[in-house]
């Protein structure tokens, strides 16, 4: 496109018949946009296109280690610790809001479903039933079977239902979501997409946009950073259909005061791979994870404007610890007890890792969840 601002193009790779598969897919989608993508569809398809992105093809993703093939670990594939110690947070939960439902976005292999109902049904309260909601086949055959011991419990679906009632739990499910940037050059605002250059390899291309950051940003330093319309019109979708209960969302990211602060001036874009973070997400497309931080402020106040309340927001660590973790680590092996250790230091996952509770008004009144019982940040939000 004539207006747009050139960036250095990134070093792609084809090592794979995915790759070049979703090449092609992605050069169709930019050619079909007139010649320049807004990042958030390149990142939707890099990361969804049936059969061909990332977390819709075949290749394995979870897992301790880069031998096994794997790209990352999360906290349920850690230590069955944090489903554990999640379950006690959710059979409050379930009872303090009537409810006999667990529903979860994103199940990945599906270790966290496998803890959390493994430990409900030790407690004596197991959900009637156990939804997925996930769009990949390819993950919904390993979580299958995962929970093959749980498959009387256990349903998928791809959307929500108009109405629904249960405990909602999203583990690094907002962090998935496309995300749109936005670069500012010499004092003037551009969104980022990506185009081809002359040799049909993707680069970077900025296009003029009245669309800002929530706050102004001071100064007059260049500046590239996310906005996230995807995850508060998902957030916007759950007050929609969620009658009673509760949702529990973790991830990594901060309030809005930290996440767009002048030293984080370059975002919070990043790729992993193979156990290894990088900056390049056009590089190897459907070969790596692309994610961002997430802005907390934004999700709460999508929730607050569609009518739900924020029952408690802070960092994982101190959730864990608050919904009894180091009780229930007392009975585990050394072994557990140092990977506990990765979900509640602040230097590992305590701290940068995040849960915010959101409920309907008439889930919202008469009780505190566990995992806020001391510790609370809502007023930073």
């Amino acid at each position: 496109m004539g207006d747009n601002r050139r960036v250095p193009p990134a070093a792609v790779n084809e090592p794979s018949s995915v790759t070049t598969a979703l090449l092609a897919r992605l050069r169709q989608a930019i050619g079909e946009a007139g010649g320049w993508l807004p990042f958030d569809r390149y990142m939707a398809i890099a990361l969804y296109e049936p059969g061909l992105g990332y977390y819709a093809n075949t290749a394995p993703k979870f897992g301790h280690l880069p031998q096994s093939g794997s790209d990352f670990v999360t906290a349920p594939e850690l230590t069955p610790l944090f489903g554990q110690t999640l379950a006690r947070q959710v059979q409050q939960a379930l009872q303090a809001t009537g409810t006999d439902e667990v529903w979860e976005f994103g199940a990945g292999s599906g270790a966290l479903a496998l803890q959390l109902l493994d430990a409900l049904e030790a407690a004596g309260c197991a959900p009637r039933r156990y939804t997925i909601v996930d769009l990949s086949g390819s993950l919904r055959e390993r979580q299958a079977a995962t929970l093959s011991a749980h498959a009387g419990r256990v349903r998928w679906v791809s959307e929500l239902p108009a109405r629904m009632a249960g405990v909602v739990v999203g583990n690094e499910v907002l962090d998935a979501m496309p995300v749109r940037l936005l670069h500012r050059q010499r004092g003037v605002w551009s969104e980022r997409g990506v185009e081809l250059d002359a040799d049909g390899q993707l680069v970077w291309a900025d296009c003029p946009t009245d669309a800002r950051p929530p706050p102004a940003i001071e100064g007059p330093h260049d500046y590239l950073t996310e906005i996230h319309p995807q995850a508060e019109a998902f957030v916007r979708t759950l007050a929609d259909r969620l009658e009673r209960g509760v949702a529990f969302l973790i991830d990594y990211g901060f309030p809005e005061a930290e996440y767009y602060h002048p030293q984080r001036h370059m975002g919070t874009l990043m790729c992993h791979q193979a156990h290894r973070s990088d900056s390049d997400p056009l590089a190897d497309p459907g070969q790596k994870d692309i994610t961002a931080h997430v802005n907390f402020t934004g999700v709460a106040l999508a929730a607050q404007d569609a009518g739900l309340s924020v029952l408690g927001y802070t960092s994982q660590g101190r959730f864990l610890l608050n919904a009894g973790l180091l009780d229930l680590a007392r009975d585990a092996g050394p072994r557990e007890n140092a990977l506990m250790l990765k979900l509640v230091l602040e230097h590992e996952m305590g701290e940068l890792f995040k849960v915010i509770a959101l409920a309907p008004a008439a889930s919202a009144q008469g009780w505190v969840p566990v995992g806020f019982a001391s510790g609370d940040r809502t007023h930073r939000l």
